[in-house]
């Protein structure tokens, strides 16, 4: 085996570690919960991880974790906010987020720009990323429970927003680091 094709296997089993991990920290992140008593959605650590992922790979490789995330919920691991899964939190009120996450995930990757920049990271996790979340979510939150506009987006969304921003902020300031310690391990 040539050196060029040892290199490429170690960058591909690099890549494939990196997603698995944003997968099972996503699953872990799940579990991780502030229920609020006038939400169906309870506060989570999963924007920290959904921007991490978002920062941390290529828009192709943040799309498939996402979906094998949401596969594997799908299929009723309980991997889903609080330890939930199936088809019934994928497509019940609160199954809106999930899709608003693999959007962002994908958004984020591919707007993030090739060097890292804390203030566009940040800037675009929280303009941009949050909002899309929001987005999907409040709009399945309003079409599954029949609710309408202002009070979707007075449960769904408002009451998550200073800590979300705050998960943004965090992921944008932990992207660095961790990036840099992968590329460190990939030139070992």
């Amino acid at each position: 085996m040539s050196t060029q094709t040892h290199r490429q296997n170690i960058n591909k089993t690099a890549d494939m570690t990196k997603m698995a991990l944003m997968v099972a920290m996503n699953c872990i992140s799940a579990y991780i919960i502030i229920p609020l008593p006038f939400s169906m959605s309870p506060i989570a650590l999963q924007t920290l991880i959904v921007n991490l992922t978002g920062y941390l790979l290529t828009a192709k490789q943040a799309f498939i974790t996402m979906l094998v995330y949401l596969l594997i919920g799908l299929a009723g691991v309980p991997v889903f906010t609080g330890g939930s899964g199936g088809p019934g939190k994928l497509f019940g009120p609160t199954g809106g987020y999930l899709f608003g996450f693999l959007v962002t995930a994908v958004f984020l990757a591919y707007t993030r720009g090739e060097n890292y920049n804390f203030k566009r990271y940040a800037l675009l996790g929280c303009v941009i990323g949050v909002p899309l979340i929001y987005a999907f979510g409040v709009a399945q939150l309003k079409l599954v429970t029949g609710m309408d506009w202002t009070k979707a987006l007075l449960t769904g969304a408002l009451p998550f927003i200073p800590l979300d921003v705050v998960k943004c902020l965090a992921a944008a300031a932990l992207a660095y680091p961790i990036q840099r310690a992968i590329n460190n391990s990939n030139n070992r």
